[in-house]
């Protein structure tokens, strides 16, 4: 079987294959080298998220199935570490949970709600606590703190590590891995690539953000670039100032994503949304950079930790995400064309790639689990607009998010263009 793509889908992916049938004959073919994409770019949580809400995944099925997957999901947090260990793959990895910050009166009465939301599918302080403004402080100390959630299930880990480790792991569990062999078109029992074509009886599609790239997919998944920065290593006396103890991951509750970490090496990696769409679905390396985004990461880092201010920047860096048009991360195998696929991850990508892997492992199988039950197996997300209505639209839902936060900074209430805004946005 071939699988096309080695990030973090296609290395889980022939990871739990191989494991499962020694003698099946996996290949994996990367345009460029193993965990070049998002998989090796990204802010290195390892979380629970999942891009749809369980009100939309009870939409594709029913309320058990929306929990059963989220339950599948707090779970592959530790089945992620479970591996690292296994294989020896020391990703710097720490399972010290995540907590966001509420920094406003606004951001604060979103907190309450997702809270009360998460009791309301009878989700328990063991999953997602509120917490009051000193015990938030206890964890970490934002500027303008109110309070924060909290949950444990997240782990910070060096992306980078991870996916190149288990490019390694696979190779000695006997997968062949073709790396700078680009695949240009993916069609039934068949792989187009610049140097001929490869033939098996599955071919599984794991490309997220470049999915675009391949020929007919173009409005399959939408490429939306996040960028990060990190710091120089920061004294123990600045981490005293800020938290993190556990290393846990931070965000806050704005409309704009925000994230960070601190990393094995004290270090403080902060990136967030708010980088353009571009026309055409086009992926470029001069779009991994945008030094306007990273001022306003830097802005944002040193109002969130004024203890910060005039600290030096090491690395900024970019890449691009795959965004499916209903926002909501999807598996599959059709038996009739031999194709399988697994992605639109929205960001939420470092677990949820490793539940597709064992997922598409039993769907390869033919196992009738658990797993093959999830409400996300079997989704079909609608196809993007044609240019130039998808640039506009995009680049018109990230434009009305930032301005969303700029409102409720100067009226201090619930951002009026959010509401709006917010059911086209998933």
């Amino acid at each position: 079987m071939a699988i096309v793509g080695a990030g973090f889908t296609g290395l889980w992916t022939a990871h739990y294959l191989a494991e499962a049938d020694p003698e099946l004959r996996v290949v994996v073919l990367e345009a460029e080298t193993a965990g070049f994409g998002a998989s090796g770019r990204n802010g290195g949580w390892c979380s629970a998220l999942f891009p749809a809400s369980l009100a939309t995944l009870a939409g594709y099925a029913d309320r058990a199935a929306a929990l059963a997957q989220h339950r599948a999901m707090r779970e592959t947090v530790d089945e992620v570490a479970r591996v690292a260990a296994a294989e020896g793959i020391d990703a710097h990895l720490a399972q010290g949970g995540t907590i966001a910050l509420a920094r406003s009166r606004a951001q604060w009465s979103r907190a309450r709600a997702e809270v009360a939301e998460a009791r309301a599918w009878d989700r328990g302080d063991d999953d997602l606590r509120l917490l009051g403004r000193q015990e938030a402080a206890e964890i970490l100390r934002g500027s303008r703190t109110r309070g924060a959630t909290y949950t444990p299930d997240c782990a910070a880990l060096h992306p980078a590590r991870l996916v190149r480790g288990l490019a390694d792991a696979v190779e000695r569990q006997g997968v062949t891995l073709h790396e700078r062999t680009r695949v240009t078109a993916i069609e039934p029992h068949l792989a187009r690539t610049e140097r001929g074509s490869v033939r098996a009886r599955t071919v599984l599609r794991a490309t997220e953000g470049y999915t675009a790239t391949l020929r007919g997919e173009r409005r399959t998944m939408a490429p939306v670039y996040s960028l990060i920065i990190a710091t120089a290593p920061l004294a123990p006396e600045v981490w005293d100032e800020i938290g993190l103890a556990r290393r846990e991951t931070f965000t806050d509750h704005r409309h704009v994503i925000v994230y960070g970490q601190r990393t094995a090496d004290d270090r403080l990696v902060f990136g967030g949304r708010g980088a353009p769409y571009h026309l055409g679905s086009r992926i470029r390396p001069e779009h991994d950079r945008d030094e306007r985004v990273f001022a306003r990461l830097y802005s944002a880092l040193v109002d969130l930790f004024p203890v910060l201010a005039g600290t030096r920047i090491t690395h900024a860096w970019g890449g691009a995400l795959g965004i499916p048009r209903d926002w909501c991360a999807s598996v599959g195998l059709d038996p009739a064309t031999g194709i399988g696929w697994a992605g639109g991850y929205v960001g939420d990508g470092v677990s949820t790639t490793n539940l597709a892997g064992r997922t598409l492992r039993d769907l390869v199988l033919g196992r009738d689990t658990e797993l093959t039950r999830l409400p996300w197996v079997g989704h079909r997300s609608p196809a993007w607009e044609p240019e130039p209505l998808r640039w506009l639209g995009i680049n018109g839902g990230l434009r009305a998010m930032t301005i969303a936060d700029a409102e409720e900074s100067i009226t201090r209430l619930p951002s009026v263009v959010a509401k709006i805004v917010s059911p086209l946005l998933g």
